[in-house]
């Protein structure tokens, strides 16, 4: 039978010493006194010690002193009883003519041959250079954001000028067709602003949907419905939340839907209301926007393909999302759908073909 006792101390204390000594790591072996054993010659080319002297002495005696700590000295005190293990303690490390440095330390009694004579192997990292990289990188992400809001707010200043220009061209037109194009671009361009404006107030977070497509429709409603006892825009749905980039496209489809509902569900001021609606259920989603309108036009009479189609169902194709239109006696029911196992090659039935 195999001889599986320990090996004596001298052989165990030799194979420590020989391993502490070739360690790429800053290392010091101490015993149960803090006195050190051995320490690596990575430590001695780190903080300048002669790792040959340095046998011996205290650890708190190394180099000028600047390694007595009050805190430090607890902790492997603490460590070297078995009542505890340093994990990660960070200190400073003051060394003249060298600055300062941050360490992190981390030290652990070892099960030895010897009970009676403690073990403790202690590893120093400087972690100074990274610690300087880190807080480079956040006062980077903070200009980041202080400029990302700058620019947000120069965006929002300018899509208002460009929309007040807008009208007042439309205004100052004599062709109804002219005015009529002018309005379109008035009401888009303020629908933008108020997706920029109300993902500016996200930050960079997730922009919850239902209040989001709210403001927005109640933004399209002010500058496109004219007696609001007559019509209305709805919104409904969960509490589903997206990404910025998500919430863009939505919000730019509910733009274009509302406003292709608000043109042509409604001819001679007809009562009528509006639904937009978004739920979600894991990866699957859809948003509808319904009307109780006249409804699609009849088979032949179709108009060409508008802008606002065209949008839609670039949006849809971006989001890998069908699109499907139905009748909803009275009105039309206009649905963008992603399911999740459906493949997203192609779009299915177009968008009303309103010259939008």
């Amino acid at each position: 039978m195999a001889d599986t006792a320990a090996p004596p101390p001298n052989v165990a204390d030799s194979l420590m010493l020989a391993m502490v000594a070739s360690s790429d790591a800053p290392l010091l072996l101490l015993d149960g006194d803090l006195t050190i054993i051995a320490a690596s010659h990575s430590f001695g080319r780190a903080f300048a010690v002669d790792v040959t002297t340095a046998s011996g002495s205290p650890v708190f005696d190394l180099g000028a002193g600047e390694w007595r700590s009050p805190k430090l000295r607890s902790l492997l005190t603490a460590t070297a009883s078995g009542q505890a293990a340093i994990d990660a303690y960070e200190m400073d490390l003051a060394r003249p003519d060298h600055g300062t440095r941050r360490l992190v330390i981390k030290a652990q009694k070892l099960h030895y041959a010897d009970a009676a004579a403690p073990r403790i192997l202690m590893t120093v990292s400087d972690v100074t250079d990274a610690r300087i990289a880190e807080r480079l990188k956040n006062d980077l992400l903070r200009d980041k954001a202080v400029l990302l809001q700058e620019v947000q707010h120069r965006v929002a200043n300018s899509l208002q000028i460009i929309a007040s220009v807008l009208m007042q061209s439309a205004r100052g037109v004599l062709s109804e067709e002219t005015r009529t194009h002018l309005t379109d671009a008035h009401n888009r361009v303020m629908s933008i602003a108020t997706v920029q404006k109300q993902l500016a107030q996200a930050g960079q977070g997730d922009v919850a949907l239902r209040p989001y497509f709210t403001q927005l429709c109640q933004s399209l409603g002010a500058s496109m419905i004219r007696d609001h006892d007559k019509q209305s825009i709805e919104v409904s749905g969960d509490e589903s939340r997206v990404g910025a980039d998500v919430s863009i496209s939505l919000g730019l489809i509910v733009t274009e839907l509302v406003i292709n509902a608000l043109k042509h569900a409604f001819p001679g001021d007809r009562a009528g209301k509006i639904i937009v609606d978004y739920t979600s259920r894991g990866a699957d989603w859809t948003l509808s926007v319904g009307d109780d309108g006249v409804g699609m036009p009849e088979a032949g009479g179709e108009a060409t393909p508008g802008l606002g189609t065209t949008i839609v169902e670039a949006l849809a194709r971006q989001l890998k999302a069908r699109v499907a239109v139905t009748g909803s006696k009275p009105g039309t029911s206009v649905s963008i759908a992603h399911v999740q196992s459906a493949a997203a090659g192609g779009n299915g039935v177009k968008p009303p073909e309103h010259a939008v």
